[in-house]
């Protein structure tokens, strides 16, 4: 199991439990800061945060700047691929496609799922992640697909 998923175990219950757990990956990435994250929910094959519509992530017309969007599909996708790779691999994010689908005018909730949830880890391939962004009316305003270079650690 990841350092991160036992952190969120042993943290998502607590009281301030998700706020800790997401300034604690926020210290060990530090420019995940930027878009003041909260992790919901953390699991093989399953990432969702949320971030609030605030004055740090807008772009000059007031709504979330792509780039925020972006920062967070990276931060959930990677979250959930440590979450999910087998102790014996290791990964790092090797790309990253994206479709700005509508105007993001509120907070907002990414969530990270494998492409292939049947994935078969073997010495070197890369590792599909799609990312969801939607608005507070669960409408969909940005996709991503991450790929992750996943190999076996040496």
């Amino acid at each position: 199991m990841s350092q991160a998923l036992k952190l969120w175990n042993s943290f998502k219950n607590k009281p301030a439990g998700k706020w800790t757990f997401s300034k604690l990956i926020c210290l060990k990435a530090p420019y995940f800061s930027s878009i003041s994250p909260v992790f919901e929910q953390l699991k093989p094959n399953y990432c969702e945060i949320k971030i609030k519509k605030h004055r740090a992530v807008l772009n000059h017309i007031g709504t979330v700047h792509a780039i925020a969007m972006c920062n967070m599909a990276e931060l959930a996708g990677g979250t959930m691929t440590d979450a999910t790779v087998p102790s014996t691999h290791r990964w790092i994010p090797k790309g990253m496609t994206v479709e700005y689908l509508k105007k993001a005018n509120t907070d907002l909730v990414a969530i990270a799922t494998p492409a292939d949830a049947n994935f078969q880890w073997n010495q070197g391939s890369d590792y599909l992640v799609n990312v969801e962004v939607k608005d507070t009316k669960n409408e969909t305003v940005f996709k991503a697909v991450i790929t992750m270079w996943v190999s076996a650690k040496k």
